[in-house]
């Protein structure tokens, strides 16, 4: 058979959000090499007029600027250049921030998985060596670790760390799967991101990275985050587990989660009526009303620890564009 004509190269695009970049955005942009053919500054109606500046100072071909004419948030912007990069037929979309942090020549390393095809989506990771973790706050190690946990119960990606990174590239093909007006616009819109993703089954991949922490001035402030992500990762937990493994398909682990939550649920509930009840009249249970509360905990308990060990087993392998054709 003749051998298949050689693919093109995948058009780049990165998008920039910026909202008080001024400081940085210069910087950021002369950083982005010959591999990129599209740069999108998203204006998030910035008070410093950053899209201005652009316009004024960059005299490079391949940026063009978005504006918003009032702020819809990181998640938001990066929605924006999103779209504006489908509509103009880009194939591969990097998310870079605006502040500086991350380098702009860790660029090519980051799309690789995504052009080889192996990935669908590529997200950096600050917690892959000792270096890049001695440079980080310690505040945003903590958070982060926390993050990364909750991240995994609700996305379905065990192996991801550091979920809020915002240096991310994505192919096109697995943009289209996800429902772009149903995304987060604010600060839990990466972590949003690997949500959809896991529901779409795409495949994600961390790529090490340092950040670079300079004079940048972080905008989240973390007492009033707390609840909105508490709330959206519990949310997004309950729906993953209804999609994945009562809707999508039903198998084993369908009958251990339900098995589980039964018996733990009874165990928990019969003990605590029982103590309440020998509290309240000075009678100790018996040995038999321990074990019959006791034995469904246990049992139920290994069949949730058999659930968790197949549900980490889980995340998808072939990658969505592999089932797209040219």
């Amino acid at each position: 058979m003749p051998a298949r004509a050689a693919r093109r190269r995948p058009r780049v695009a990165v998008i920039v959000p910026c909202y008080r970049e001024t400081n940085h955005i210069m910087d950021v942009l002369a950083g982005i090499g010959d591999i990129v053919d599209t740069v999108y500054v998203v204006d998030d109606a910035c008070p410093d007029d950053t899209g201005g500046l652009v316009q004024r100072e960059c005299k490079d071909q391949r940026v063009k600027i978005l504006r918003h004419e009032r702020n819809k948030g990181v998640g938001g912007a990066t929605l924006t250049g999103y779209r504006q990069a489908l509509a103009d037929g880009i194939d591969i979309m990097v998310k870079l921030d605006g502040d500086g942090q991350m380098d702009p020549a860790l660029i090519g390393g980051l799309i690789a998985p995504v052009v080889n095809g192996t990935a669908d989506y590529a997200k950096g990771n600050r917690f892959h060596g000792l270096r890049g973790i001695s440079a980080m706050p310690w505040s945003r190690i903590f958070g982060n670790l926390v993050l990364s946990f909750a991240s995994k119960i609700s996305s379905g990606y065990w192996n991801i760390l550091d979920p809020t990174n915002g240096f991310t590239a994505i192919h096109a093909d697995a943009l289209k799967e996800l429902p772009l007006d149903d995304l987060s616009e604010g600060y839990f819109f990466e972590s949003d991101m690997l949500v959809h993703l896991g529901l779409a089954r795409a495949v994600v991949q961390d790529i090490p990275m340092v950040a670079r922490y300079g004079s940048e001035v972080s905008g989240i402030r973390i007492p009033s985050i707390v609840p909105e992500f508490v709330f959206k990762h519990v949310r997004a937990t309950l729906r993953r587990l209804l999609i994945t493994y009562f809707i999508r398909e039903t198998n084993m682990a369908t009958v251990q989660l339900l098995l589980g939550l039964m018996l733990v649920g009874f165990g928990v509930t019969f003990g605590a009526v029982k103590w309440i009840n020998a509290d309240t009249t000075g009678i100790p249970a018996t040995a038999g009303t321990v074990v019959l509360a006791a034995l469904p905990i246990i049992l139920g308990s290994q069949a949730l620890i058999a659930f968790i060990s197949f549900d980490t087993r889980n995340e998808p392998t072939e990658p969505l564009q592999a089932t797209h054709t040219d």
